[in-house]
């Protein structure tokens, strides 16, 4: 079949979210046939090994169908809604409209691709890196949503493609969250589910990184130059003058003014807060209460303390709430200084959140396939198959079984944090019966993790980025395609290879 008709084929496909409503649908047909059960919990909430017993049947409806989507924005007992995170969508989209009402950040794309003529690729692995860095130490995934509008426009600039765009971001923090070093909400909450230090098993995950770092840098690399070389080799070669012109920098003028000179320095700052106030210092190394004393310090100060207000948290336990706020000050801060009239700045903040309003929503509807999983009762049952599949077996074949039995469940439960403390409980244990490391089960269970959400339709983070960039989930699936397979047949190697020499 040639590639016009396979793009045409693709064209044809139904959009991401109709992908996602079909697969809400699926899994509440799931719910009437798949037997529902439950585990006990103790009082962290840890599920309890040996304790599952099936329940009554909770079949899902067309009412929770259509429900699903609902929930998943507000959050249930058992779902935590995805508000949060599409307010934090919102506000970024505003702080960026405000941004761009300055013309700073197209003066710096400017500077960026003058700097950086005839050697365009070197962008690549120099930007994974730092997006791998993010992954793989505090888990950088659903911020990452806030950096597509800024990268978008450089790698089209230079001569690349949507694909090479979103690549560069999602497959990067995601790569570095699959093999996650010292990621508190993975390796730290697995480990910490274990009663082992997130220590354990260090020298295994660092061999991770390099590799799955080396192999997906070079999968990208190798098809920005393909493309680079011919744009008839983009997968999404009949979108790119579109793309060029949506994205394009609209300032010429490649010097910036002073004005502009501190707005991408607040700029720059906001994101760089932004990653301080998010990595858990304390929770890497519990001597490193630098901030919490800064905070208590700044509290204490005579009006100093009031006029910030009391309920102002250090930095290192930020979360969404945290740095919606931050990007929300930093707009007004922003569109004071360049001294933005009024009117503009609600206008541009506005019509910034505006074009961000999809992605906001799309990361709502997948949250409903959790919230029919859950309400279901049918996630503890699967659980419950996989605890009953994978004792009595040999070590290495158990380490490479438990990252394959992890891929499905990290379908249904996209949080790296939710899904290690439904079950690590169980898997650990029955690790130790076959002579496994309990880290081996860590590495197993975020590498599954990983790799499942850099494709996956049930995690926000893919969704949202694929609903910036324009680009469609199957087109996504089939660009990805030979990458995972290359990444699944190295984790099941790595695996065996951590079970018999570390």
């Amino acid at each position: 079949m040639s590639d016009n008709k396979i793009k045409d084929k693709l064209s044809s496909l139904p959009t991401s979210f109709t992908i996602l409503f079909i697969i809400i649908v699926i899994m509440a047909i799931l719910t009437w046939f798949v037997p529902a059960g439950s585990y006990e919990v103790n009082d962290a909430g840890e599920i309890i090994a040996g304790t599952f017993a099936y329940t009554e049947q909770q079949p899902q409806g067309l009412w929770d169908i259509f429900m699903a989507p609902v929930k998943g924005m507000l959050g249930t007992d058992t779902t935590p809604g995805a508000i949060e995170v599409s307010l934090f969508i919102l506000v970024v989209g505003g702080f960026l409209g405000v941004v761009n009402k300055t013309g700073a950040l197209d003066t710096a794309i400017g500077q960026v691709v003058s700097a950086n003529k005839g050697r365009e690729k070197a962008l690549i692995p120099i930007l994974m890196l730092i997006f791998a860095l993010g992954g793989t130490t505090y888990g950088m995934a659903e911020e990452t949503l806030a950096f597509y509008p800024l990268i978008i426009p450089v790698m089209i600039t230079v001569g690349f493609d949507m694909l090479v765009a979103v690549s560069v971001i999602l497959l990067g923090a995601g790569v570095g969250v699959l093999a996650s070093t010292v990621n508190p909400f993975a390796t730290g909450v697995a480990s910490q589910s274990l009663g082992i230090s997130p220590g354990n098993g260090i020298v295994l995950r660092l061999i991770f990184f390099v590799v799955m770092y080396s192999i997906t840098t070079a999968y990208v690399y190798r098809y920005a130059t393909k493309v680079q070389k011919d744009r008839e080799n983009s997968l999404v070669s009949e979108d790119y003058e579109k793309n060029k012109e949506k994205f394009k920098t609209k300032n010429k003028d490649t010097k910036m003014n002073t004005k502009q000179k501190i707005v991408i320095i607040l700029f720059g700052l906001t994101f760089l807060i932004m990653v301080m106030g998010l990595i858990p210092w304390t929770l890497l190394n519990e001597n490193w209460t630098f901030f919490e004393t800064f905070n208590t310090w700044l509290m204490e100060l005579p009006i100093v303390g009031t006029v910030l207000g009391q309920q102002m948290v250090p930095l290192g336990v930020w979360y969404f709430k945290e740095i919606t706020m931050l990007f929300l000050a930093m707009a007004i801060l922003i569109g004071i200084i360049y001294r933005v009239p009024e009117k503009e700045i609600v206008s541009g903040f506005v019509d910034g959140a505006k074009d961000l309003l999809s992605v906001a929503l799309i990361v709502a509807l997948a949250r409903g396939i959790q919230v029919i999983m859950n309400e279901g009762m049918i996630t503890d049952t699967i659980l419950h198959f996989g605890e009953q599949a994978l004792s009595g077996l040999s070590p290495v074949i158990f380490s490479v079984l438990t990252y394959i039995f992890y891929i499905p469940l990290s379908f249904l439960i996209p949080s790296t944090s939710g899904l290690a403390s439904a079950t690590m409980g169980i898997m650990g244990p029955l690790g130790s019966f076959v002579g496994v490391s309990e880290h081996i089960v860590v590495t197993a269970f975020q590498s599954a993790s990983g790799i499942v959400n850099l494709v996956t339709p049930t995690f926000g983070v893919v969704m949202g980025a694929l609903a910036i960039a324009e680009v469609e989930l199957i087109t996504w699936w089939k660009y990805t395609a030979k990458l995972i397979g290359i990444l699944f047949v190295t984790t099941c190697v790595l695996l065996a290879l951590g079970v018999l020499f570390l």
